[in-house]
């Protein structure tokens, strides 16, 4: 099998785990940057240049975008998906998680648990409507963020609402969320591929900090989970069609909340917690899908 893999950085640990794994297989392996290809289109025409050259004759891609380059990594997997090309994270299904407030209105309109969260309008804040309907202190996030980048803890009502006033300005938009003091700086990542529970992970926030992400100096350990957090991971990744993700839960007084769903998540500190072979499943996962793919096609063709 010819897999292609769209990554910005081919060291990248992740990256790297997912080419070990397909070369484990017997499978053919190529990574190349995303933000490098040129797309072309022309009557029943779909090409995809990288570096002049024609990218095609792949049986699956495992996307790895970033969430600065959303727009252009999705328009690159589209491209693929026209031409009949099985991608293990569909375009669609990655705008969806990646615009946190598309997110929790979806998971909210399916009764999942999330944090009590209000995206203000971007004319006139109601500062009566922030601090009747919220406690302090509260979170500030722009709409699109990763690594806990752009995520701001407010202790008060006042520095929240200028915090989102200086987003304003700089024409970021972001949203306010209720913080979840019990959490502690501590959530729980949870991988799920192919609608399976993967492996999971306890994260601790560095002493003074709130945010959990390891990229923040956070330490994880394993962690079982309930079976009220096995079938929310599950749930949330049907509902957003992602196949491969990383779901985000918090522990509150009131039980388990989705916090963030991630449509590419790091494998690094989840293989390395949990010895866990992540990246093998993934291209498992790949392979089934593929040879579905192409059996179907077969039949077709009869």
């Amino acid at each position: 099998m010819r897999i292609l893999i769209l990554s910005r950085n081919p060291a990248l640990y992740s990256t790297q785990s997912l080419v070990r794994a397909s070369y484990r297989r017997g499978h053919q392996i190529r990574v190349v940057d995303h933000m490098m290809c040129d797309l072309e289109v022309a009557q029943a025409t779909l090409n995809v240049y990288y570096r002049g050259e024609i990218l095609d004759g792949f049986d699956a891609l495992i996307p790895r975008i970033g969430s600065s380059v959303t727009a252009m990594g999705t328009n690159v997997i589209r491209h693929f998906e026209l031409k009949g090309v099985f991608t293990a994270t569909r375009s669609d299904s990655i705008l969806r998680a990646r615009n946190k407030w598309r997110c929790y209105q979806l998971l909210a309109a399916h009764d999942i648990p999330i944090p009590k969260s209000l995206l203000p309008n971007f004319l006139e804040l109601n500062e009566s409507l922030i601090k009747s309907g919220f406690d302090a202190p509260l979170v500030v996030k722009l709409l699109e963020s990763t690594h806990g980048l752009g995520v701001i803890l407010s202790e008060s009502h006042t520095n929240a609402i200028s915090t989102i006033e200086a987003f304003y300005r700089l024409k970021e938009k972001a949203m306010l969320q209720q913080f979840v003091k019990e959490s502690s700086g501590v959530d729980i990542r949870v991988l799920v591929v192919d609608g399976q529970v993967v492996a999971s992970m306890r994260r601790q926030a560095m002493q003074g900090e709130f945010r959990s992400n390891l990229h923040r100096g956070a330490t994880a350990t394993m962690v079982r989970l309930t079976e009220k957090e096995v079938f929310l991971s599950r749930k949330v990744c049907e509902l957003l069609e992602l196949d491969i993700a990383g779901v985000d839960i918090l522990r509150s007084k009131s039980g388990p909340l989705i916090l963030e769903v991630n449509s590419s998540p790091g494998l690094e500190g989840i293989e390395t917690v949990t010895g866990y072979d992540v990246a093998g499943d993934i291209i498992k996962f790949v392979e089934r899908k593929v040879r579905k793919q192409k059996k179907l096609a077969r039949k077709a063709r009869l």
